[in-house]
C-alpha cells in the first residue's frame, strides 16, 4: 500500500479552512482534477476530469477536530484499498495548516493520486483568498 502526504500553510483561521474542507459535497470547488462532486457527511460521488466516477464513503467528519476521512468504495478506477485523511490544524488565530494523507492500493495509482492531491493542496491558498 502506497502512503502519500501533502501539506500547505495557510494565512487563514482553521475554522475558515474547515468550512471549505468539511463541505464534503463541494470538494470539486477546490480540487482541480475533479469536474464535479455531490454528497453529504456519509457519502460522496466525484467525477474526475476524464469522466471517471469515484464513489466514496465518509469515515470521519469531525468538525471539533477538523478531520475528514473517506474511502473510495467503488467507481471506474481499479482501487482495491484506500483511505484519505484531511486534517486542518490551527497554528494560531490567523494561520493554519492542512495535511492531506492518503493510503492507496494498488501502488500503481500512487503517482497519479499524489500529483492530483499535491496540486489541490497547493491551490488552497488561492481558493481561500
Amino acid at each position: 500500500m502506497a502512503t502519500l502526504r501533502s501539506h500547505v500553510l495557510l494565512d487563514a483561521p482553521a475554522d475558515a479552512v474547515w468550512q471549505v474542507i468539511g463541505d464534503v459535497a463541494s470538494v470539486a470547488d477546490w480540487f482541480p482534477l475533479m469536474k464535479s462532486s455531490a454528497g453529504d457527511t456519509q457519502h460522496r460521488t466525484v467525477v474526475l476530469g476524464d469522466g471517471s466516477v469515484l464513489e466514496e464513503a465518509v469515515v470521519t467528519h469531525d468538525p471539533a477536530r477538523r478531520r475528514l476521512q473517506y474511502r473510495v468504495t467503488g467507481g471506474d478506477l481499479p482501487i482495491t484499498a484506500h483511505l484519505g485523511t484531511v486534517d486542518v490544524l490551527e497554528i494560531d488565530a490567523v494561520r493554519s495548516i492542512v495535511v492531506y494523507s492518503t493510503e492507496i492500493t494498488p501502488d500503481s495509482l500512487a503517482d497519479a493520486f499524489d500529483a492530483a492531491i499535491s496540486e489541490a493542496v497547493a491551490g488552497l491558498p488561492a481558493h481561500l483568498s
